[in-house]
């Protein structure tokens, strides 16, 4: 296979857990916007933590796809 191909089969699979952690922070953050004064201190916390978590997966994978997309313009 191509390194073209390669690459853009890469882009195409970054897709699914970018998309994935993109609802998943979707939701926490939704459920703590309407939860966080009824429910449980600590769960509030574990959410929050949780969804600080989720959102720098998704930073990471978009650094990954940006410096996929830099390596097919350089081919």
């Amino acid at each position: 296979m191509p390194r073209v191909d390669r690459i853009k089969e890469e882009i195409g699979w970054l897709k699914v857990p970018f998309g994935l952690l993109a609802v998943i922070d979707a939701s926490l953050l939704g459920w703590l916007a309407q939860s966080y004064t009824k429910a449980n201190p600590i769960l509030v916390a574990a959410a929050g933590v949780a969804a600080i978590v989720v959102i720098s997966g998704i930073f990471q994978i978009n650094r990954i796809a940006y410096r996929l997309i830099d390596d097919l313009e350089d081919n």
